[in-house]
Formats: structure tokens, C-alpha cells, sequence
């Protein structure tokens, strides 16, 4: 039942799935809220905020940024983060501050950036990767290529939904048009596109 599409179930699983995936967000949700941090990420980075007393600075502080480690304490106390990360990180891109000497500010570089992380330290609470909802990038963030790519996408998709010819099929039919004016003499009363 939790892999059908949601639109294929009686009215009775269909409220049955969503109170499962309510308890399993709200479960989720508990155990995120007992870790000592608040961690959020996209594709390519996590972001990690520990709050710390008022006027801790930099130098109270022992953070180790290793690819595949974190740990950060107050110094002389027990480690607020200490353990193996989820995924590499590149420790030459990734960061930490003080922030108004109560928070201190994780940014890691995710090595792998195609990939979510479940957690930040292996064997910390995890969170359901197929549920998060990425971040909408401008096509302006994208270079040329990819950006004329995901544009003809977008337009075969819309031409799609109002049942009107793909790019591909339109560019054809355009061939076909200009083919048909310069063989005015030719009959083209029984010709047909191969994919109609």
C-alpha cells in the first residue's frame, strides 16, 4: 500500500496512508527536535545551527572539520557533536562562526552533491529523504545548455497536457510545411507522420 500512487486507493486506505504518513512525519519531527542542533540542507550544502551559552566566542570553542568527521564542544566540556558524517563533506569549502555569541554556524560542503543525507552523524535520528520537497531554482541560476534543455522540457510538457504537438513534432511539421511550398507539383494528400 505506501508505494501505490495515492489516487488508486479506495477512500478508506487513502485516509489510512495519510494518518500513517502524519504519525510518521510527527515521529520524525520528535526526534529531530531532541538532537542538540537544527539542520537543514539543499543538493549541495548542510546547514547546521548549536545553540551555545550567551557569550561564547570562537575561541571556547573545539570544532574539527574532517571529510568525513564533526565535532564541536565548549572546551573542557563533553561534545555537543561528536562523531562520523553521514556523507563526505569538502573541508576546504565548508565553514563555521559564532554567531551573536549564543549560536554557532555549521556550513558543510556536501561532496557528493546529488544526493540527500538522512542525518547529519551516522546513527543520529534520520529523516525520510523521499519527502523532501527541493528548493525551486531560477532557470536564470542555470547555464545555457542545460537552461535550453529544461525549457523545451517545460514546453513539451504544457503542449503535452493541452494534447498539441511536442517540439520535436512541431519542428517536422515545420520541415514538412516548407518541403510541401518549394514541390508545389507533388501530392501530399495521403502523407502522414510516423508518430501521429
Amino acid at each position: 500500500m505506501s508505494d501505490e500512487p495515492i489516487q488508486s486507493l479506495s477512500p478508506a486506505e487513502r485516509e489510512a496512508k495519510e494518518a500513517q504518513e502524519k504519525l510518521e512525519k510527527q515521529k520524525e519531527a520528535e526526534e529531530q527536535a531532541q538532537l542538540p542542533y537544527t539542520w537543514k540542507q539543499t543538493l549541495q550544502d548542510v546547514d547546521i545551527s548549536i545553540p551555545v551559552p550567551k557569550g561564547t566566542r570562537a575561541r571556547d570553542l573545539e570544532v574539527v572539520l574532517k571529510k568525513d568527521k564533526l565535532k564541536i564542544a565548549l572546551k573542557g566540556q563533553t561534545s555537543i557533536i561528536d562523531g562520523d558524517l553521514t556523507q563526505s563533506i569538502k573541508v576546504d569549502d565548508s565553514t563555521w562562526s559564532v554567531d551573536d555569541q549564543k549560536e554557532v554556524l555549521i556550513h558543510l560542503e556536501k561532496a557528493n552533491q546529488m544526493r540527500w543525507w538522512d542525518s547529519v552523524i551516522q546513527g543520529a535520528p534520520k529523516i525520510n529523504t523521499q519527502k523532501i520537497q527541493p528548493e525551486n531554482s531560477n532557470l536564470s541560476d542555470l547555464d545555457g545548455e542545460t537552461r535550453a534543455m529544461v525549457e523545451k522540457m517545460m514546453f513539451d510538457q504544457r503542449q503535452k497536457a493541452m494534447n498539441k504537438p511536442d517540439s520535436d513534432t512541431l519542428k517536422k511539421q515545420q520541415m514538412f510545411e516548407k518541403f510541401k511550398q518549394q514541390h508545389p507539383e507533388m501530392d501530399f494528400s495521403q502523407a502522414k507522420f510516423a508518430d501521429q
